[in-house]
């Protein structure tokens, strides 16, 4: 991966050089209003390089708010982009850089990707996306959701700095790391996985598996910044396999119950690993259903388990003591086959036994409590 991983200690130097080195002259900072009010924003402002502020997008990023971006940054007349908070304004600000020289008479996302050379620096204030590290984007357009990947937008740099997880609130430093800890599961087993995913994956999961309680019920430094490691390491994974089925169920479960994603992919994975191991003859991998099995265990070790089933338990474990809890259906029958007919089949290719429709309406039946509230 030809990124730099820049640290808290000495952030506002590098970024400074990096621009400079690369002929800044005025820079985008694609941002959300919390990071207006924050300590990084004042390093930003002393590094004597103009810059325009754009905020104007929403937590799951319309096009048209992009097409937005992209106006201020050529009118503007930035020659690079900055991205601080959480994973939407990275997805916004590596848009930005990829559609900023394409035709503006035609729909962006209908024309040929092309690398645009626009510096881009990621400053990611969450931990769980691992978007600073990785070349996908996901915007929405007439409310469909839009995957958007390119090598070139993997940021030229991710600045890495923990301290900014020590006011998140306790939901979702929950919900994030979570999501964190599902995309290096996924990676691990994804059919499209490779060693070096795998050593990423499993030191990703072995810091949540240490770290995670400390770092949500203490808030202590050392935790947080062990945990931004984790999640950066499991965005490097999951850049090279892409996710799985729990990834592609996530999203319907986001839009029909309000879960933020975190929450919706690992109450997903919960259900995708246990049926997986017990529907392991279906498996979809070309490596074949021993290295599937033998995978299992591996990554059953690196959560500190003795087998793949007691991992799962393991796994549940987790779920119940953050309070992660599962979405309530106020009608089961409407909404289970929509949830089932709508999961991306892209993701699904990826994944290491096949999932039919059948499978995912269980799945989501599994999920789904049936209530009035």
């Amino acid at each position: 991966m030809n990124q730099t991983i820049i640290s808290s200690t000495d952030a506002p130097n590098q970024i400074s050089e990096f621009l400079n080195k690369n002929g800044c002259k005025k820079f985008l900072l694609v941002c959300g209003n919390s990071f207006k009010k924050s300590f990084m924003m004042e390093k930003l402002e002393n590094l004597g390089i103009p810059f325009s502020v754009f905020s104007e997008f929403t937590p799951n990023p319309d096009y048209y708010e992009v097409c937005n971006g992209v106006s201020q940054f050529k009118n503007g007349g930035c020659d690079a982009v900055i991205a601080a908070c959480g994973g939407s304004a990275i997805d916004v600000a590596k848009c930005i850089k990829l559609f900023c020289k394409a035709d503006t008479d035609k729909n962006f996302l209908k024309q040929e990707f092309s690398d645009t050379e626009v510096p881009l620096i990621a400053i990611p204030t969450t931990a769980g996306t691992g978007s600073e590290s990785t070349r996908f984007a996901v915007i929405y357009f007439e409310g469909e959701k839009q995957s958007v990947h390119h090598d070139s937008i993997l940021p030229d740099c991710a600045v890495l700095v923990p301290e900014f997880l020590k006011s998140l609130p306790v939901y979702q430093k929950k919900c994030t790391m979570m999501d964190a800890l599902c995309q290096a599961v996924e990676s691990w087993w994804s059919v499209c996985s490779n060693d070096k995913c795998k050593i990423l994956a499993k030191e990703a999961i072995e810091l949540i598996v240490k770290y995670g309680d400390s770092y949500i019920f203490e808030n202590n430094d050392e935790s947080a910044r062990k945990i931004m490691m984790a999640s950066n390491l499991a965005g490097q994974a999951i850049n090279i396999t892409a996710t799985t089925a729990p990834h592609a169920m996530s999203y319907k479960l986001t839009t029909f119950y309000g879960l933020p994603h975190g929450h919706s992919v690992a109450i997903s994975l919960y259900r995708v690993w246990d049926y997986m191991i017990n529907h392991s003859e279906l498996c979809s991998d070309k490596r074949g259903k021993e290295y599937l099995m033998n995978t299992f265990c591996d990554i059953a070790a690196a959560f500190g388990a003795k087998t793949p089933e007691e991992a799962v338990l393991v796994f549940g474990g987790i779920l119940k003591k953050y309070e992660l809890c599962d979405p309530v259906s106020k009608n089961k029958a409407t909404d289970l086959p929509l949830l089932a007919g709508a999961v991306n089949v892209e993701r699904l290719g990826k994944n290491p036994v096949t999932l039919t429709y059948e499978a995912l309406y269980g799945l989501y039946d599994s999920i789904l409590k049936e209530g009035n509230n």
